[in-house]
């Protein structure tokens, strides 16, 4: 499935849209250059699970969790290596667990990610995004 939003509003509104479908146990692979929106459209899958908390990028922490009705764990892994570095966080627990992963940088380490991972890929010219839903299980929807 392929979408286009021209707005970081936009972009949010099909966060959310993706949020609401999101069950327990779901991974997220967000692709995509940098400002490509994976941030964004990260905000509105936060909102989708009724976190009122500021979203904001990882990079420095590499994980962030907040709580809604699911956990949303939110990793960077732009500053890894490669797959041992991912491993080395510990993440399996998450990958695996009750909780949605939302994963910036996924590209570096699909090796690790489940084969049921959602993957989402976004590309940006200025505030327009084409983004690219793929290993989406839960039927198709419009935005």
């Amino acid at each position: 499935m392929t979408f286009y939003t021209e707005s970081a509003e936009q972009t949010i509104g099909l966060g959310e849209k993706i949020g609401s479908f999101l069950r327990p146990g779901d991974v997220i692979a967000l692709q995509g250059t940098l400002a490509a929106g994976k941030t964004t459209i990260t905000k509105g899958i936060a909102r989708a699970l009724g976190i009122t908390e500021d979203i904001t990028s990882p990079t420095f922490t590499l994980i962030s969790v907040y709580e809604g009705r699911l956990p949303l764990y939110h990793m960077d892994v732009y500053r890894l290596e490669g797959s041992a570095d991912f491993s080395d966080l510990g993440a399996e627990e998450m990958l695996y667990g009750n909780g949605i992963c939302v994963i910036e940088w996924s590209e570096k380490i699909m090796d690790e990610l489940p084969s049921r991972t959602i993957v989402i890929k976004l590309s940006a010219e200025n505030e327009k995004r084409t983004v690219t839903i793929e290993n989406w299980t839960y039927g198709d929807f419009t935005l």
